[in-house]
């Protein structure tokens, strides 16, 4: 008996050792995860509106840079969170991913029935632009917001609303990175600021076209001069005054191409606003 404890004893000590570690595994684990995405609401002219918001665990003791990133139409908070996933890209950062209401769209479903953004100034009674304020103000209240470093990326239906937010909340943000988008609407009403577009060859809803002369017009607006080929994709076009601008085109057709997402990051984190 005295020999088949001695030989199980060291046997069950190398199990429980195993299983000690295992749990000091998961737990250490878990302990450094990053955080992600958490569902946040806000009340705006008597609307509860939603959003999903990364805050990194820097956030509590100092200003981050903060992305305000926005669905296309049709699209929803979650799915622009996976797509977009500029969390993962840009850790450090505060990451907003808002949700849109129930909103008629110029291109496609003109009954309303899908989520999406305000088009222009003045639509839907400005319930978007107002959001995206109470949201800031919000972030701001809790000690959040790196002033210098406030950024607006959307796509779509959400590029045309960053657009619209550069022309209209334009002296928040440091940079925007509209995509699969046109703005001919508020071009008359934006300054110059750091940009880069995304643009689709083969995009057969927000035509080639448009986005070509919008990029055209915005390399105008920021005095910009000749492109040359940059590490993250695209071109960059230096500017006379202080507004370097990424025209960043694929082959593509109108879907957000998953390899944007690391320029529009990167981008990002190379502009201040002075």
């Amino acid at each position: 008996m005295k020999t088949s404890r001695s030989v199980r004893s060291p046997r069950r000590h190398f199990f429980a050792a195993l299983l000690g570690l295992a749990i000091l595994g998961a737990g250490t684990a878990a302990v450094g995860a990053p955080s992600v995405p958490e569902r946040r609401e806000w009340r705006v002219d008597g609307v509860v509106r939603e959003g999903l918001v990364y805050l990194p665990a820097g956030a509590k003791a100092a200003p981050s840079p903060v992305i305000f990133a926005f669905h296309g139409h049709g699209g929803s908070m979650q799915n622009a969170a996976r797509s977009f996933a500029y969390h993962t890209l840009w850790p450090e950062a505060v990451v907003v991913y808002l949700q849109g209401l129930k909103t008629p769209g110029l291109l496609t479903d003109p009954e309303g029935k899908r989520s999406g953004w305000q088009a222009s100034a003045g639509d839907q009674g400005d319930r978007d632009l107002k959001f995206f304020d109470t949201v800031l103000a919000a972030l701001r209240s809790e000690g959040r917001v790196d002033e210098q470093r406030i950024y607006v990326t959307g796509h779509s239906n959400g590029g045309g609303f960053t657009y619209l937010l550069w022309a209209q909340r334009g002296e928040v943000f440091a940079a925007a990175a509209p995509s699969g988008a046109a703005g001919a609407k508020v071009m008359g009403s934006l300054t110059p600021k750091p940009m880069l577009h995304v643009a689709g060859e083969a995009d057969p809803l927000v035509k080639y076209a448009w986005q070509k002369a919008m990029m055209a017009a915005v390399l105008k607006l920021n005095q910009a001069g000749p492109g040359t080929p940059w590490k993250y994709g695209g071109e960059w076009h230096d500017s006379k005054v202080g507004a370097p601008t990424v025209v960043w085109v694929h082959k593509g057709g109108h879907a957000f191409p998953p390899a944007a997402r690391t320029a529009i990051v990167e981008f990002f984190r190379l502009h201040v606003r002075k």
